[in-house]
């Protein structure tokens, strides 16, 4: 296939492309300006010049390939209008179409405690009230690939690492650095599921290759809570591990980050997608990227 990859010079999006290489695809990474042509290029991609601001011309981009995938981060009004536009403009074609939405919908403010909820891609849940209107995104999304030519669907990443670029871990590492010891949220027993980023950038292609139209996939590898995954970051840095009250952690990260970082449970499993796509993660323990030079950077400390 010849695949555009919306997003190609993120973190998840440069996966993503060289994945798709790998395994034979042909592959353009959209890049907006030609400072960023170089993660494009060394992926073994072919630069496609546009911006998400010019839906039209996106569109026009989508026409002379095959499939579509959006891994791109947008405010979620601006994401739902520049997708639904993307998809009005291919409405009738014969195009695969992935779009990136993420576990944090799903989330729950537990403030540090656990909670046993865990949600597989199609059982009902109560949507956070910090990013719900992205179901509202998902749902046009899968209605337009269960209808039409076009063949739509919704990957929803939970917490990702690997390769030295796990926000979560980078917020542990950084946060380190400005306070000399590493902190958790209460009980600190609140976790995202998580996947590898290598293993995630393998449900897109599956998707492509293999997914039905309309519908949800989950990427789910393994479990760590926030208190052993800051055990674990203070033992790399030779620093001690502490719980903090909200009020505090504000004051260390921030009250967005404490609030959708620190606060929060998000647990997810992923049946459809091992069933339908055959899916089997290789890279099953967070903990393999704690240390990376990446962090440990971000900490102060040599790499």
């Amino acid at each position: 296939m010849h695949i555009l990859v919306i997003g190609a010079t993120g973190y998840l999006g440069s996966h993503i492309v060289a994945n798709l290489i790998a395994a034979g695809h042909s592959v353009s990474g959209l890049s907006r300006d030609s400072s960023r042509d170089t993660k494009v290029i060394d992926a073994g991609a072919t630069v496609a010049r546009g911006d998400l601001s010019d839906p039209a011309a996106i569109v026009d981009l989508m026409r002379g390939h095959d499939a579509t995938i959006y891994a791109a981060q947008l405010m979620l009004q601006e994401e739902y209008d520049t997708v639904r536009a993307v998809l009005t403009g291919v409405e009738g074609r014969d195009h695969g179409f992935v779009f990136t939405s993420g576990t944090g919908l799903l989330s729950q403010r537990t403030d540090g405690d656990w909670s046993e909820d865990s949600f597989a891609e199609d059982e009902p849940f109560t949507p956070s009230k910090y990013i719900g209107f992205r179901l509202v995104t998902e749902t046009m999304i899968r209605q337009s690939g269960s209808s039409g030519a076009t063949r739509a669907m919704v990957v929803r990443p939970p917490m990702i690492w690997g390769n030295g670029g796990c926000g979560h871990l980078r917020m542990f590492y950084t946060d380190a650095g400005r306070s000399g010891d590493v902190a958790y949220l209460g009980a600190g027993l609140n976790l995202y599921s998580n996947v590898h980023v290598e293993d995630l950038a393998d449900v897109y292609r599956l998707a492509l290759e293999k997914g039905s139209g309309g519908a949800l996939y989950h990427a789910v590898a393994g479990e760590l809570n926030n208190r052993g995954l800051a055990q674990a970051v203070a033992r790399d840095l030779g620093m001690t591990a502490r719980s903090v009250d909200f009020a505090e952690g504000v004051r260390r990260w921030g009250k967005f980050e404490t609030l959708i970082g620190m606060a929060i449970s998000s647990r997810s499993r992923s049946p459809r997608t091992r069933r339908e796509l055959g899916w089997r993660p290789r890279h099953l323990d967070i903990l393999a990227d704690v240390g990376h030079p990446a962090y440990r950077r971000m900490a102060g400390m040599d790499g």
